[in-house]
């Protein structure tokens, strides 16, 4: 058999064929990036004791050439993503040529790009004869050890990644990923053995040190966990970002008092270590030990050195304490006045910082400061904020001081960044129902609703706004249709009872079902003056006059300021026959509404129009 030259087509292209294997169950395997890398004589075509069999038994010449031109072709189909092609074409190299490691390896790497089992359980099939026919190629028994990973048969995986360090010099750097397999089939004795060779061969590193500290404080090994942080600082003691995550560890396993020495002792040797100087004032706080925190804070919000986002984050931290200090009605006035000194630093050193200004908010928020929050909000948004939180939390505020103009420019420009957000939908659709935009507070109600399906308490609020806006659209059929769905979702709501059955009357529609709704609302309000009058409004519009004057007369005698009130009273008792007292009350109602010129005419000619 003549034997093909040894720098082939098919050694070019496995040199060209950068591969990756993705273990698709768990994270701490790492993604390999491997590059087949062919020497002079790792890749032929046959193997030297293959080429002692008879001719009669190995590809001919003219089907080692067709080979050769099938793998061209499939790997052009490979590099091009072809996958379906590219499986096609090697799956027939791999009939002119069996006795070929390369071409089954490659069909395995394809067959493993996909999610189902069957493909895989077939791409370990042909990468278990890639590997009987070459038991020196490390990629092999990396691709084998990802595909059995991927088919949970950890056991297979991890042998084979032990099994190549012994085949094929210089593969020691998969330890890790050795002990990561083992981990991740909760054989952590196995892992951390795998660990310590690592560690044996390339010394101690943040790697193997970090994931053997897992281990060992989720074993509850609380002693050697600390031991493996204590021997990682040992080797590198002056890396402080190694200080920050040991700290950290000991910190969320209860270990505080270790946490705090191990800080100190870094500051001691490192007085210029800021960011250690933050955690270690958390620590502080955390152990109340306040007076200690505020010293090492003092020091680091005026270090530029210290990222700002961990001094807003000391902030918020406060402004969380004070808020619910405020709920309490005990606030520490010397922690909010050290609250407020760190705000006014950071605000100084950072005025152009978004995030500063919504600490800021927060701060006064949580202290029910709102004109000051508002104006902090505010800020970070013409900053280009992109929190969420912080344009909702400025159209909460001015919907509390009645800005319907701003809440409606703001919400727009919000939906600019947030097209999917309801909240802001809603406080557009509300604020154009109370400007009387009304055809477009009913659009933004209608997607806020779309938006919130999955809310439904939030649903039900919409339906009852929309069950009003549609009634002054005169659109009743929807107005009903949004009344009845919100109440179906709490048949209890009692002001879109009292809405709803006030409509109902005034449209002269469904008065028996009106008086039902406005009674339940009063039998368990009965000192609302709304409710009452809603009630009284219906019984007049059934003509039960005497009924109406016993309820509303229970709203007059609280003395109200409502307009409403009194000339509904009027209504009333004109209907009774009691015209001049009727007069008295429609000239109190226009006394405390000018602009109702309807009253004038009752006054004038005493009588109801």
């Amino acid at each position: 058999m003549k034997e093909i030259r040894k720098n082939s087509v098919w050694e070019i292209t496995a040199l060209i064929n950068h591969f990756t294997l993705v273990n698709k169950h768990y994270s701490a395997i790492v993604l390999f990036l491997l590059t087949v890398l062919v020497g002079t004589s790792t890749i032929s075509y046959a193997q030297k004791d293959k080429r002692k069999k008879s001719a009669s038994s190995a590809p001919s010449e003219a089907q080692l050439r067709e080979a050769e031109f099938y793998f061209i072709e499939a790997e052009k189909y490979f590099i091009l993503e072809d996958y379906t092609k590219a499986l096609l074409y090697f799956q027939r190299v791999s009939e002119l040529n069996p006795e070929n490691g390369t071409v089954h390896y490659k069909i395995a790497e394809i067959l493993s790009k996909s999610n189902k089992e069957e493909d895989l359980i077939k791409a370990s099939a042909s990468i278990d004869i890639a590997l009987k026919l070459d038991t020196k190629n490390k990629y092999f028994y990396l691709l084998a050890s990802s595909i059995y990973s991927n088919l949970t048969n950890f056991n297979k995986a991890a042998q084979l990644l032990e099994t190549m360090m012994k085949e094929v010099k210089g593969t020691e750097e998969y330890l890790y990923q050795l002990a990561a397999i083992y981990q991740y089939n909760n054989k952590n004795d196995e892992a951390i053995k795998a660990y310590d060779r690592a560690e044996t061969l390339m010394g101690v590193n943040e790697m193997s040190s970090l994931n053997k500290q897992r281990i060992y404080f989720d074993l509850g090994k609380t002693k050697e966990g600390i031991q493996e942080g204590e021997k990682l600082l040992e080797a590198f003691p002056d890396e402080e970002s190694y200080v920050a995550n040991f700290t950290e560890i000991l910190s969320r396993q209860k270990q505080l008092a270790k946490a705090i020495e191990v800080a100190e002792n870094f500051i001691a040797t490192h007085p210029n270590a800021g960011n250690i100087k933050m955690l270690l004032a958390g620590f502080y706080r955390d152990n109340n030990e306040e007076e200690k925190a505020k010293k090492y804070l003092k020091e680091v919000f005026s270090d530029p050195s210290v990222d700002v986002s961990n001094k807003i984050v000391a902030v918020s931290t406060y402004a969380a304490t004070l808020s619910q200090q405020h709920s309490t009605n005990n606030v520490d006035t010397g922690l909010k006045s050290f609250a407020f000194d760190l705000y006014q630093q950071l605000k100084e050193a950072y005025p152009n910082e978004p995030n500063v200004h919504i600490v800021g908010g927060d701060l006064y928020l949580g202290l029910n400061e709102n004109k000051e929050a508002k104006k902090e909000y505010l800020t970070a948004i013409q900053k280009g904020s992109t929190s969420f939180d912080a344009w909702q939390n400025l159209l909460y505020l001015e919907s509390q001081d009645n800005e319907y103009d701003s809440i409606i420019a703001h919400s727009e420009r919000g939906l600019e960044i947030f097209p999917n957000q309801a909240m802001l939908y809603y406080f557009n659709g509300y604020a154009h129902s109370r400007v009387k935009n009304n055809k477009e507070a009913a659009y933004a109600l209608e997607q806020a609703k779309k938006l919130s399906s999955s809310n439904e308490g939030m649903v039900s609020e919409i339906n009852g706004l929309l069950g009003d806006i549609y009634n002054t659209l005169k659109d009743y059929k929807k107005s009903d249709e949004s009344y009845e769905a919100a109440l179906a979702f709490n048949p209890n709501n009692y002001l879109i009872l009292n809405n709803y059955s006030y409509y109902l009357a005034l449209r002269n529609e469904f008065l028996e079902k009106a008086e039902r709704m406005a009674a339940f609302v009063v039998k368990n309000n009965p000192t609302n003056n709304s409710y009452l009058d809603t009630y009284a409004w219906v019984l007049f519009t059934r003509a039960k006059y005497k009924d109406a004057k016993k309820v509303i007369e229970k709203v007059i005698d609280s003395a109200p300021t409502n307009s409403t009130f009194y000339e509904h009273y009027g209504d009333i008792l004109y209907k009774l026959g009691n015209v001049e007292e009727a007069v008295k009350q429609w000239e109190k109602a226009k006394s405390l509404d000018i602009t109702n010129e309807l009253i004038d005419k009752k006054i004038a000619n005493k009588r109801l129009y």
